[in-house]
């Protein structure tokens, strides 16, 4: 039998592991500009006339009828001639034509959205971003609000957190008092009809600044600071997403006490699902303590647990999905997100569904990719409109009795 040698390796000590650090930094500043070179891929949508169709829901021949009018965005023809195309600026305002009866009502505000999960890994970014793209191609105005430190989501954006984000366009001065409106850090993006929140690795301090003020200042509620900041502007958008961090942070319960409805994805695996469970139980035990013992009551919409990267080949996803639909009953959502080449590889470019306009695969898979994403953003407008329409009858009750 072979003998092994014992080998002598120096210790590790912090300045390696500083060294370490700078060499991980200056890699990732190296993909992420490779990646997202702004000239080469973030860059606004343009949409053919067919898709234009589907979006209005309405045939093509019903486009071009209403384009004799001139009333609309006309389009222009690509460098071919052979199709005509449209900005999504173009498109946003033909769907928002189209879909007028199905878009905010008068008397309604925004909807606040939390993208929540206790573990990272589970699609909690793509999730967030892929409801607000495939939102505005419903016609609805978007704000993203990134309070994750890491700043995936503003990554997303084409937007370096490191490099190209300080923290006045953050939440950060949000929680340490120095703003009330969350006005100041809300900047437009690449995608037409979603502005966003950034975040960067300054978000970290929030987690200290909430509980200091909290043993600091009178009557303060560290749970509120970010639903106060959002109400200057429920006016200006249909729905406001919130992308929070993988843990039950004082940062991730702003973004859950802020919210009429809740998405959680999550992958059909035991980890995963052991995880949610976690999530939940201390939720339940925080808010038990910040509210019902101090006589107040938080009420949501809605509660939607979405099945994420969802692997076919699996062999253990349908007993997990099974214990998923036994926990969460109809909480959760008729449509599984697949675990495709597509998402896959759409997601190691920081990037998602939404923005391809051209996919080098197989042309059946990214169909079912973006199917799935259609049907859940489809399901959670549902939720929304529900939600707009119990704004509008609380409202006239109010009135009523007034």
């Amino acid at each position: 039998m072979a003998t092994t040698k014992n080998i002598s390796k120096p210790s590790i000590n912090l300045k390696d592991i500083a060294d370490q650090a700078a060499l991980s930094a200056e890699m990732m500043d190296q993909v992420r500009a490779a990646m997202l070179n702004p000239t080469s891929r973030k860059k606004e949508l343009s949409v053919h006339l067919s898709q234009l169709a589907t979006y209005c829901g309405v045939e093509k021949g019903s486009v071009i009828h209403r384009m004799s009018k001139g009333d609309l965005p006309q389009g222009n023809l690509n460098t071919t001639g052979s199709r005509r195309e449209f900005t999504l600026s173009e498109a946003r305002t033909w769907i928002r034509s189209y879909r007028k009866d199905k878009l905010r009502p008068k008397g309604a505000e925004a909807i606040t959205i939390s993208i929540a999960n206790f573990k990272g890994g589970v699609g909690k970014t793509t999730t967030a971003m892929t409801l607000a793209q495939g939102l505005t191609l419903l016609g609805h105005k978007v704000l993203m609000i990134d309070t994750d430190p890491q700043g995936s989501l503003t990554t997303l954006f084409g937007i370096l957190p490191d490099a190209e984000v300080a923290e006045e366009d953050t939440i950060l001065p949000l929680a340490l008092g120095e703003e009330t409106s969350i006005r100041y850090a809300i900047r437009e993006t690449y995608w037409n009809g979603i502005d966003l929140v950034a975040a960067a690795p300054c978000l970290f301090g929030a987690e200290f600044a909430l509980p200091a003020r909290q043993t600091q200042e009178p009557d303060f509620e560290f749970w509120n600071v970010l639903n106060l900041g959002i109400d200057d502007v429920r006016d200006e958008y249909d729905v406001i997403i919130i992308d929070s961090p993988p843990s039950l942070s004082y940062i991730t319960i702003n973004a859950i006490m802020a919210s009429n409805g809740l998405v959680m994805p999550l992958p059909p695996n035991a980890l995963d699902y052991a995880s949610a469970s976690q999530f939940w139980n201390l939720f339940s035990d925080l808010s038990n303590e910040m509210l019902t013992k101090r006589g107040l009551e938080k009420e949501f919409d809605f509660i939607h647990v979405l099945l994420s990267r969802v692997d076919a080949a699996e062999s253990t996803s349908d007993i997990v999905r099974t214990w998923i639909q036994a926990t969460y009953k109809e909480k959760v959502l008729p449509v599984e997100i697949p675990k495709t080449a597509v998402t896959s590889s759409a997601s190691a470019e920081f990037s998602t569904v939404y923005d391809i306009q051209k996919y080098d695969g197989n042309a059946r898979t990214f169909k079912r990719a973006r199917d799935a994403y259609d049907q859940f953003v489809g399901y959670v407008e549902s939720s929304i409109r529900a939600a707009w329409d119990k704004q509008v009858n609380t409202s006239r009750l109010v009135k009523t009795k007034g």
